[in-house]
C-alpha cells in the first residue's frame, strides 16, 4: 500500500483515491442454519433493525442491532506494530470499536482481540463505552491509537475496545464496526475515522463510495476519496440529504407494476451499508411482499424459488428518478430454508435502504455537498 502515498504525492492536484476490498463471508444466519440453530437463535435474539436509529443519544452509549444477514467486511489495522481486524464499514453508525484482550465473553473468543499493551502508540481515554443492541450489549472502554485503513494511517483515532459482548456476536464473521455516518451521531463525542481522514488531508475529495458485489465472494470495495467509474454505468443521480446525521434522503414513493404500494406522499430513508435488508414500516413491507407474491412465515416473507424470474420489479422513486430492484435481486435463497424476500419489517416510519438496495446501486457518500449519489452498479 506504499504505492498509495507515492501516487498521491505525484498527482496531488488530481484524483487520489484509496480502495479497501470487502470480503463477502458466510453470514451468522447461514452458520446457524448449517448447525440447525437458526430457529432457536431467532426467537432468543429477535431482529430489531431500527435499534441503532433511536432518537436519543446518551454520552457513552450507542444503539446497534443484531443483523444475522450481514455479509460484507474489510480489513483494517490498529496500533504500532499493526494488529488486524475485520470490520463492517457501517454508514448507519459513527464509532469504531473492536474486541479487546480484556473481553472474556464467548463472542470475543471467536474474534481477533486488540492488545493495547503491545502498541507503542496506544493511549487510554479513561472513559467507558456501552453499545446497546436489539438484545444484549457490548461494554468496554475508549482509547486512542493509529488506525490504518487502505494504507491511510489515521493517527490518534479514538476507538472503542470491548470487555463484554452480546452472545449473538459469536456467530458474526466481523470482529467489530467502523462507523461512517456523521460525527453528531458519534457516542462519547468521538471523531469518526472518515472525519479525521478529511481533517488530516488524507483524502483528496471529501467523499467515499461503496460497491457491493452481487454474486462473488470478492470484488466488493469501499473507495475513500472519490468514485470508481469501473463499478457503475450511466449517470449518477445526486440526492440531497434531508438530515445530516445519518445518510438520510427523501423517497417519493414505492411502486410495483406502476401502482404505489408504499411511501405514498413521501417518506424518509437511510442508505445504510450496515443493514442487510430493505426495511420499512410493517404495513408497507407487508403490502410490498403481498404484491410480489410472498407469504409471511416465522418472521420471514417466503416465495416459491421457481417463481423468481416472473416476480415483478419493486421501484423506489427518489428525487425524480426511478431505482428498480428486480426479483433476482430482492429474493435470497437458502439451501435450508428456501427463498425469502429482502424486504423486512422495521416497525417505524423510517426506511432503511440496506445491502439489497446497495448491491444494485453504486452508492456515493458526499460529505462536501451533503449528498448521496446513486448509479446503476455493474
Amino acid at each position: 500500500m506504499k504505492w498509495v502515498f507515492v501516487l498521491c504525492a505525484m498527482v496531488a492536484l488530481s484524483e487520489c483515491i484509496v480502495k479497501v476490498p470487502l470480503q463477502r463471508g458466510k453470514t451468522a444466519r447461514e452458520t446457524l442454519e448449517e448447525q440447525g440453530l437458526w430457529e432457536e437463535y431467532r426467537l432468543k435474539y429477535p431482529y430489531n433493525p431500527m435499534a441503532k436509529f433511536a432518537d436519543s443519544f446518551a454520552v457513552g452509549s450507542e444503539s446497534m442491532t443484531n443483523d444475522a444477514d450481514l455479509a460484507y467486511y474489510g480489513i483494517i489495522s490498529i496500533g504500532t506494530p499493526p494488529q488486524s481486524f475485520k470490520v463492517i464499514f457501517d454508514t448507519g453508525s459513527s464509532n469504531l470499536w473492536v474486541p479487546s484482550i480484556y473481553c472474556s465473553s464467548t463472542a470475543c473468543n471467536n474474534h481477533d482481540k486488540f492488545n493495547p499493551s503491545t502498541s507503542s502508540t496506544f493511549r487510554n481515554n479513561g472513559h467507558s463505552l456501552s453499545i446497546q443492541y436489539g438484545t444484549g450489549s457490548m461494554t468496554g472502554f475508549l482509547g486512542y491509537d493509529t488506525v490504518t485503513v487502505g494504507g491511510l494511517a489515521v493517527k490518534n483515532q479514538i476507538i472503542g475496545l470491548s470487555q463484554t459482548e452480546a452472545p449473538f456476536m459469536q456467530y458474526m464473521r466481523a470482529d467489530g464496526i467502523l462507523g461512517l455516518a456523521y460525527p453528531r451521531l458519534s457516542a462519547s463525542g468521538a471523531t469518526p475515522v472518515f472525519d479525521n481522514m478529511m481533517k488530516e488531508g488524507l483524502v483528496n475529495r471529501d467523499m467515499f463510495s461503496v460497491y457491493l458485489s452481487s454474486n462473488s465472494q470478492e470484488g466488493s470495495v469501499v473507495t475513500f476519496g472519490g468514485i470508481d467509474p469501473n463499478h457503475y454505468s450511466g449517470s449518477i443521480s445526486w440526492i440531497p440529504l434531508s438530515n445530516e446525521l445519518y445518510w438520510q434522503i427523501t423517497v417519493d414513493s414505492v411502486t410495483v407494476n406502476g401502482q404505489v404500494v408504499a411511501c405514498n406522499g413521501g417518506c424518509q430513508a437511510i442508505v445504510d451499508t450496515g443493514t442487510s435488508l430493505i426495511v420499512g414500516p410493517q404495513s408497507s413491507i407487508s403490502n410490498i411482499n403481498s404484491r410480489v407474491g410472498a407469504v409471511s412465515q416465522n418472521g420471514d416473507y417466503m416465495v416459491n424459488c421457481n417463481n423468481i424470474a416472473q416476480m415483478p420489479d419493486v421501484t423506489f422513486h427518489i428525487h425524480g428518478q426511478a431505482f428498480t430492484i428486480p426479483g433476482s435481486a430482492y429474493v435470497r435463497q437458502s439451501q435450508y430454508y428456501g427463498c425469502r424476500t429482502g424486504f423486512g419489517d422495521g416497525g417505524d416510519n423510517l426506511w432503511i435502504l440496506g445491502d439489497v438496495f446497495i448491491r444494485q446501486y453504486y452508492s456515493i457518500f458526499n460529505r462536501a455537498q451533503n449528498m448521496v449519489g446513486l448509479a446503476k452498479a455493474t
